[in-house]
This record gives structure tokens, sequence and C-alpha cells, in this order.
């Protein structure tokens, strides 16, 4: 009887511990997210940023002269990449990041390197959900907002 019991409650502990998980809330999150970034503007008025209908915030610093970007180009950047706390987390150096397709970039960077032509220079204010979402992915926590400096230097 006891040895029943036993593996009735192992039972009941399993089975009640699988109607318990969590469940993430993209709406919910995107909605943080766009509050987080509000603020961030509102803290740095010299940011004069436009909201694009999937939730990226971007700001055009340089328009550039050359052609703009497609999902099929081969790209060449600089860029900064930081948390919205100032921490950065990427950021090329003394040789360019690419060449790249934009298909295989996070969201974020295929939506905004368009807005901008080779030369032009783009800060993106890129909520999770464009970005790694909730995963951390290596420095980057998850469901952090990114903010990205972004120079397009060839775009081919």
């Amino acid at each position: 009887m006891k040895k029943h019991f036993i593996l009735i409650l192992f039972v009941a502990i399993a089975l009640a511990s699988c109607g318990k998980k969590d469940t993430f809330d993209a709406a919910a999150q995107a909605a943080a997210d766009d509050s987080a970034i509000q603020a961030y503007l509102a803290a740095h008025p010299s940011i004069t940023a436009t909201k694009d209908p999937s939730g990226l915030y971007y700001q055009i610093v340089t328009q550039g002269t050359g052609a703009n970007a497609t999902m099929t180009s081969s790209i060449t950047a600089n860029y900064t990449g930081t948390l919205l706390n100032g921490t950065v987390f990427d950021k090329t150096t003394t040789n360019a990041f690419g060449p790249f397709s934009l298909g295989g970039v996070i969201q974020g960077w295929q939506i905004g390197i368009p807005l901008v032509k080779a030369g032009g220079r783009i800060m993106l204010l890129i909520p999770s959900g464009l970005g790694y979402g909730n995963s951390a992915q290596g420095a980057i926590p998850a469901n952090s907002v990114l903010i990205f400096t972004i120079d397009v230097l060839t775009v081919k």
C-alpha cells in the first residue's frame, strides 16, 4: 500500500508541474519595450526618432548618396551596439562588418538599414522582439532593447 501511495504521489506531482508552464507574453513585452524606448528618448531630447509600424524607432543621422540596401544586397557597415543603460555589447573597431545580406541579421537591421543609402548613418532603437527576443545572446540579456548606430559603408 505504501508503494502505491508513493507512486500516486509522484504521478500527481509530475502532472501538477506540467500545468505550471511559464508563458511568454509577446504583447506585454512589446508594450514594456515601447515604454522603455519612449523613456529613453525623453531622457535624450537630442534624439528625434521616428517610430516605424513594426515598433522600431529610428533616426536618420545622414541619408547617404549611394544605393539603398535590399534583402539580397551585399552590405558592409561599421556599428556600435548598446543597451539602454549605455553598456556597449558589440562594435566594429578596425574592420567593417561584412559583407553581409540583410536576411542574415536581426529584424531590426532588416527594417532599418534600407532606410538609408550607402554612405549613410542611422540610429536604431530596436525592441526586443525585433532583436534577440526573450533569449539571452552573449552579453545581451533576454528581452533587451538594443540601440545601434550604423554607418552603411557599401551596398552592392
